[in-house]
């Protein structure tokens, strides 16, 4: 059910000059920011969208001394929305800090997802004299939950839960070998106490093996449970010192018994943190581990293996190794291809390369290069009505969701996003994608679709375009590849100008404030300081020329687009390593998984952003050694031709 009013204010909002909409997000930031702060500012109008957040905004910058009575109408006002969730979780902390604990079961939600407080709530239930039987198996549900450090709310929980008999010594045990999986020697110390004293020690004395693997192991009982402790403490320490590791492996597993299963645990960890820095034992690591315990990871990495030692022979027989599925994904089909070209399977290279040509992605438009063929692309173009799509835009979550953006909430927004996704079908989910963009909310795009067949064909929503005249102004005074940079920019920040890393990075195309500094000093332009970046126009400027700074630096596009994503060190390490290696197979061999993927990614995205821009596309074969005047490759749609 729509509210009247409020949809009433979208229809002046839509229809609102831009200074009159400008000047209501303005008032809205004002207002929360007022009262997160207890300070005077104009009063939103009831029919507000989002005047609910401020009224939330108000009472929880209180929290401590807010009357329950207030707190509970206004979780009753807003019962089932978004901001009463989000105030619901702010009361219940208060609450638990109050030990106010009938308060905390009355403003309690079973929606509530927070360990801690789902703890809080346990230890609610036992102090007010609720804790029956369903108690008891719920709290016996949280001991066993993680083999992870549980909050601290949850320490009264366990200990209640024992002083009643609920927490016996299979149950502690139970915990014990979780944490042992889980490398946690302090969780398997906790959970031991209380156990018997021969148990407790023997307990101990596992979480001192998984802490640093001793001798004492080997004479440890022959048991399946000496069996899995002992293998996940040598898995622990074979990923800090792989050979270590495998020097230890026999004497224990000879003398508790070990299976393939508990070998393979140990061996899997050592093969793989040899392999990921191609030290010279990685070959042979990986032909000890069984076949049992190889995952996609480590058939990956065994490919990886065999490619950075130009072995093609070895490389194909890993990939032939891989399940069906795996060996099947256009990554894999691309460098069997190449394997099979390599080693004189010409024809077998031609039958896989036209497979992968049909993907539409970075191994996908090098098939369609090697094969001198059009990209593979069958866009579906949005074709909802202007009816439906008002229905969407007019419903009240997303309606605050957007005023929350605009006003820089992105937090809030999202919570009120996603309580309007749980409502929509597949359409309506799709149709609030494009709404959002309209209000410069384009992450949307990568967070709302992809759920539902066919949804990753909605290039004109999963990839905007944004600040267009910036990008091809910068991208022709520093001689780069618009489609490059707006292709930078939707992976680094999907176009949102506010977007701020755990790194400090910041604004459309992730510039670290001390880059920033430098490139604006190269440049001969005004620095105002970090918060500069989060401007659109000058992060684009800055991160074109830094971009083609990298470019000049290595020569080559893709190395340069390397070093945006991992920095110098690294980069110019693998370059050492392996200076002369084909650009699609030295991709592949870096050893970081987010760079490899990067990369890709970049060099797949231009290729979209070209059939948006131009509707024909410079080939990624040469895009990424730099090299222009090609024929540009047009698309077509595999099923449609």
């Amino acid at each position: 059910m729509f509210e009247p009013r409020l949809s009433i204010v979208l229809a002046t909002l839509l229809l609102a000059p831009a200074a009159q909409a400008q000047d209501a997000d303005a008032a809205l930031r004002t207002a929360i920011e007022a009262a997160e702060r207890g300070l005077p500012a104009p009063a939103l109008a009831d029919s507000h969208p989002a005047r609910r957040w401020v009224e939330m905004a108000t009472l929880r910058r209180d929290i401590d001394a807010l009357p329950a009575a207030q707190a509970q109408a206004f979780l009753s006002r807003y019962r089932g929305e978004a901001v009463a969730e989000v105030f619901r979780d702010a009361w219940l902390r208060a609450l638990l800090k109050r030990e106010d604990w009938s308060g905390l079961r009355a403003a309690w939600s079973p929606s509530v997802s927070s360990v801690a407080l789902r703890c809080a709530e346990l230890d609610a239930r036992h102090r007010t004299g609720a804790a029956d039987a369903q108690w008891t198996r719920d709290a016996q549900d949280m001991w066993r939950s993680s083999g992870k450090s549980l909050p601290d709310a949850c320490d009264p929980v366990f200990v209640a839960l024992a002083a009643r008999g609920g927490l016996g010594d299979e149950l502690r045990w139970e915990r014990i070998e979780l944490a042992a999986a889980e490398w946690e020697p302090g969780v398997m110390r906790v959970a031991a106490r209380g156990l018997p004293p021969e148990q407790l020690a023997q307990a101990n004395d596992y979480a001192a093996f998984v802490q640093a693997p001793h001798a004492r192991a080997t004479g440890w009982p022959r048991t399946a449970r000496s069996r899995l402790v002992a293998s996940h403490g040598l898995a622990k320490f074979a990923k800090a010192d792989p050979l270590a590791a495998e020097a230890r492996l026999s004497a224990i597993a000879d003398a508790l018994g070990f299976g393939e299963e508990e070998r393979g645990r140990v061996l899997y960890q050592a093969a793989l943190w040899t392999v990921a820095s191609y030290l010279p034992d990685s070959a042979r690591l990986l032909a000890l581990v069984p076949d049992s315990a190889y995952d996609e990871r480590l058939h990956e990495w065994r490919v990886r293996e065999a490619l950075a030692r130009s072995d093609w022979r070895a490389a194909l027989a890993a990939l032939q190794k891989m399940g069906a599925e795996q060996r099947g994904n256009s990554r894999w089909q691309w460098f069997e291809a190449r394997m099979r070209e390599l080693t004189g399977d010409r024809a077998g290279a031609q039958a896989l390369y036209a497979q992968v040509a049909t993907s539409a992605d970075f191994h996908g438009f090098l098939a369609a290069d090697r094969l001198q063929q059009p990209y593979a692309l069958c866009p579906w173009m949005p074709d909802w009505t202007p009816t439906q799509k008002a229905a969407v835009a007019a419903d009240p979550a997303i309606v605050r969701a957007m005023a929350l953006q605009r006003a820089d909430r992105s937090g809030w927004a999202v919570r009120e996003w996603n309580d309007a996704l749980s409502r929509f079908d597949d359409a309506q989910r799709r149709i609030a994608v494009e709404v959002a963009q309209d209000h410069g909310w384009f992450d949307r795009g990568v967070f709302g679709l992809g759920k539902a067949p066919g949804e990753l064909r909605l290039y004109t929503l999963r990839f905007p375009i944004h600040h267009a005249d910036v990008i091809q102004r910068e991208a022709k005074k520093n001689g780069l590849d618009p489609a490059w940079i707006a292709a930078e920019i939707r992976a680094e920040s999907t176009f949102n100008p506010r977007a701020r890393s755990p790194a400090d990075a910041r604004g459309l195309m992730q510039v670290l404030p001390g880059t920033g500094a430098a490139v604006a000093r190269r440049l001969g332009l005004p620095w105002s300081g970090a918060e500069s970046l989060y401007d659109p126009e000058t992060n684009i400027v800055i991160g074109t020329a830094y971009l083609r700074e990298k470019e000049q630096m290595y020569g080559k596009p893709y190395v340069a687009i390397a070093a945006y994503n991992a920095g110098p060190t690294p980069t110019s390490r693998w370059l050492s390593q392996r200076p002369t290696m084909d650009p699609d197979l030295w991709i592949e061999t870096i050893s970081y998984k987010e760079t490899r993927e990067y990369i890709a990614r970049i060099l797949a995205f231009s290729v979209i952003y070209d059939w948006r821009m131009y509707g024909v596309a410079t080939p990624v074969s040469d895009r990424m050694l730099g090299i222009a005047g090609s024929p540009r490759r047009r698309f077509a749609c595999p099923a449609a031709s």
